[in-house]
């Protein structure tokens, strides 16, 4: 089939490259003249694994392009996915369903005969139904149909997650729409990848739904470890003795220093605006939103306890800068409200992050950016684990303790086991542990 995707941003870029892969023609669109020449030089504007060479694989077969040109990529095509940035509106959490509808009207200048139009974008209830709208109202000589279809992609797995779906959700009542929907992913149907078909507004709240859901699990892992640490529990134990439940798995039961990232912090903030349009209050939600926001805040606390009774004038060392491994993504990261605090109490802070540092300078450029782990932690007062990349779960800690001022350790993502951080001669402190 022939698909266009405007957006080439993580969510364009990543279905683009693996509809691609189905054997589809794909063209992905983007206004960024850089980025699309990046793109056809090789060059990924993100960090995902094995993204690079997927895209390669299929520029080489022919079946991926990228351009600028809309009006082009649109005329005759089977499905048009629309994947641009839906960011919280600045002031009230509103989503920005700007760049939604500016695509809209390009979609609708463009078009020459019966076409799907699909939002991936992440879109507030009843975004679909204006999107038919401003189509019929430009252009009611084409029969276009509208559908939903979110993406369910988590940052570091995102290909995995596109190629081996829980589910395929699509909203539309259109027969029509349907069966070219089932035609684009057939290959995942072949598979037994199960395909959701639901009413336009249904899909668009499941991903929502879904969500908030999930930062609500991490959100009472998060509070479970506090009382864990005041009752002299351990919380890992406490995740696997109702992550074994099926009713609750054991997925997103990690305490840690909050989530953060594109998708729970706005798609929050979204949720409780549309409850609130609606006058129907989702007050766990809002309770989630507040406690993640705290959280943060209080995981540099936790940093400056460990330093002891005078944190100013010392010097830490933040391992991980991104919200979560495998992603250059800093979006409302837990080490941004954690570097701040540190600021805040007159500590210097260092940082490494594997892939993370460029993006990490441009919302924190005052950090002393270093090579390495043992780099940051050289003169070190405390070494702080805030993402849990690969590269920090196996450390030299006889070399890492050499390299400090003083040997603390303080785990915000429980990556090592107590006995073996105090049997290096560390002074650890941990989450909820």
């Amino acid at each position: 089939m022939r698909i266009t995707m405007i957006g080439s941003g993580y969510v364009g870029l990543v279905s683009g490259a693996c509809f691609a892969d189905f054997g589809h023609e794909v063209i992905c669109v983007d206004k960024d003249e850089g980025k699309i020449a990046a793109l056809k030089a090789g060059r990924m504007p993100i960090y995902e694994p094995g993204l690079e060479a997927l895209v390669a694989t299929n520029v080489a077969a022919g079946r991926l392009t990228f351009t600028t040109d809309l009006a082009a990529s649109v005329a005759g095509v089977d499905a048009v996915f629309i994947a641009v940035g839906t960011p919280s509106r600045r002031g009230d959490g509103h989503a920005d369903l700007s760049y939604v509808f500016g695509a809209t009207e390009e979609i609708a200048a463009a078009v020459t005969g019966p076409t799907v139009v699909v939002t991936k974008s992440t879109v507030p209830v009843g975004t679909g139904d204006k999107v038919e709208a401003i189509l019929r109202e430009k252009r009611p000589d084409v029969n276009v149909q509208v559908v939903s279809n979110p993406e369910f992609l988590r940052e570091g797995a995102a290909i995995g997650d596109f190629k081996r779906p829980d589910r395929i959700v699509i909203g539309t009542d259109d027969e029509e729409a349907r069966r070219v929907m089932r035609g684009v992913y057939r290959p995942l149907y072949l598979n037994e990848s199960p395909i959701l078909f639901t009413g336009r507004r249904t899909s668009e709240l499941i991903k929502y739904a879904a969500n908030a859901f999930l930062a609500t699990k991490i959100t009472f892992i998060n509070e479970i470890a506090d009382l864990c640490e005041a009752v002299g529990a351990d919380v890992q134990d406490v995740s696997r003795g109702i992550g074994l439940d099926n009713r609750i798995g054991k997925k997103f039961l990690h305490a840690g220093p909050g989530y953060g990232g594109s998708c729970f912090p706005k798609d929050t903030l979204a949720l409780l605006k549309t409850a609130e349009d609606f006058e129907s209050p989702v007050h766990i939600v809002e309770a989630v939103v507040k406690v993640n926001d705290s959280r943060k805040r209080a995981m540099g606390r936790k940093v400056l306890h460990a330093l002891g009774a005078e944190p100013k004038g010392k010097t830490v060392a933040l391992l991980g800068l991104t919200f979560k491994p495998n992603t250059d993504d800093m979006r409302d990261a837990p080490s941004i409200a954690i570097a701040q605090a540190l600021a805040d109490a007159g500590v210097t802070v260092r940082a490494h992050d594997p892939e993370g540092m460029e993006a990490a300078r441009r919302s924190m450029p005052d950090l002393d950016y270093r090579k390495d782990a043992y780099d940051a932690a050289e003169g070190a007062d405390a070494v702080v684990i805030v993402t849990e990349w690969d590269a920090y779960r196996a450390l030299d800690l006889a070399k890492l303790k050499a390299a400090m001022a003083a040997p603390v350790l303080v785990d915000l993502r429980n990556v090592y086991r107590r006995d073996e951080v105090e049997g290096a001669g560390f002074a650890y402190t941990a989450v909820g542990r």
